[in-house]
């Protein structure tokens, strides 16, 4: 089986760049947030923070806070078959535990790390499902209540800072690929 990595990190941290620059050099990605959106259709539900949040809880219920991971393990082993595979979207501590445990240790957690006011900014001006500051700051206290989402980050392998530009945090990214080589 070949190197995964996942990517993990509060909102607006710089997640979505760095998957990008994985992609970029030929890692095959795992969205986590793709099982929620493939639901929806599935349902005929319109995309919606609501309508998200209620697919979120209903996998959880079913499947505990380790939804995520369980339902997506055979596509990472899939994927990580033919190559390296980078993981987009890993939050709750419960999901680390199952992958960690079911992939024999490969699995290297990669937290890429912002201060609220950069994140918070960041999120304001995205064009995809921009946040104000406090809904930001609810979405970060609900996460990391709610979701184990500190877990993962504090536990992390490895971490990227990224207090600078967008091409910092690209090259701070390459870097980190090339060293696992």
């Amino acid at each position: 089986m070949n190197r995964i990595v996942a990517v993990v990190g509060m909102c607006g941290s710089g997640k979505s760049v760095v998957t990008e620059v994985f992609r970029g050099r030929g890692w095959d990605t795992v969205y986590f947030g793709g099982v929620t959106m493939k639901i929806l259709a599935e349902e005929g539900l319109e995309k919606t923070p609501k309508n998200e949040k209620t697919v979120r809880e209903r996998l959880r219920s079913k499947y505990g806070m380790a939804a995520y991971a369980v339902t997506l393990e055979s596509e990472i082993r899939e994927k990580a078959e033919k190559g390296p595979v980078v993981l987009d979207g890993l939050y709750s501590w419960s999901e680390y535990k199952y992958l960690y445990d079911r992939l024999d240790g490969n699995l290297t957690l990669l937290a890429v790390i912002a201060n609220k006011a950069d994140r918070y900014s960041r999120l304001t001006g995205r064009e995809v499902r921009p946040l104000t500051p406090d809904q930001a700051r609810s979405r970060d206290i609900a996460e990391i209540e709610n979701l184990e989402k500190g877990g993962p980050i504090a536990f992390a392998d490895e971490y990227i800072v990224n207090f600078g530009s967008l091409g910092a945090l690209k090259e701070q990214t390459e870097r980190f690929i090339a060293s696992l080589k």
